[in-house]
């Protein structure tokens, strides 16, 4: 018996070959499956990271334009230290709820200058009323967790969204490649 694998490819491998073939080995490395077995193509480590430093950038102007308007409005007003706190506090929190508010269809700014969009991992669908609590996580928490799991030195949980490439996406369903073992070509 000799040691060679003689294992078929995974319909993902087999369906990367036949990109690859048709879009290139660059586009085929970022091929990938929703839930449901829709192919889409990630997007580049490069613009998920234009694309957070964006919106971080939008979320910080926008807590601290709040924090000058709250300090302009009420620094005579004899506010005690604790609902300035709060409202501080508040105003950190509340800023990527307001920004995602404005975003469910996944292309917050950050998405719209690099061309990606947030989408579901189960479907791609839009996420929607989640925009809001997806932008919480993205400016604050998300930070947050990376930083925990560098100290504790665990790798990060499975997710709910990820970023695609809005227009290869689009392309490829285009191609007749949609789904696993559903290939026009």
């Amino acid at each position: 018996m000799t040691g060679t694998d003689f294992s078929r490819p995974t319909r993902l491998e087999a369906a990367k070959e036949h990109v690859g073939h048709v879009f290139g080995p660059r586009f085929a490395s970022r091929l990938d499956t929703f839930d449901d077995g829709t192919l889409y193509v990630t997007a580049g480590v490069l613009a998920r990271l234009l694309a957070w430093v964006v919106d971080f950038v939008v979320y910080f102007l926008i807590a601290f334009t709040g924090f000058v308007v709250f300090v302009l409005a009420f620094r005579d007003s004899g506010t005690s230290d604790n609902v300035t706190t709060l409202t501080m506090l508040g105003m950190l929190a509340g800023a990527p709820v307001l920004y995602g508010l404005f975003f469910g269809n996944g292309r917050a700014l950050g998405a719209m200058l690099t061309g990606t969009r947030l989408v579901r991992v189960h479907d791609g669908g839009r996420i929607g009323f989640a925009a809001c609590w997806a932008m919480l996580v993205r400016t604050l928490l998300f930070p947050l967790l990376i930083a925990a799991f560098i100290a504790a030195g665990a790798a990060v949980g499975s997710l709910s969204r990820i970023s695609i490439d809005d227009a290869a996406t689009r392309r490829l369903h285009e191609a007749g490649f949609l789904r696993l073992g559903a290939v026009e070509h």
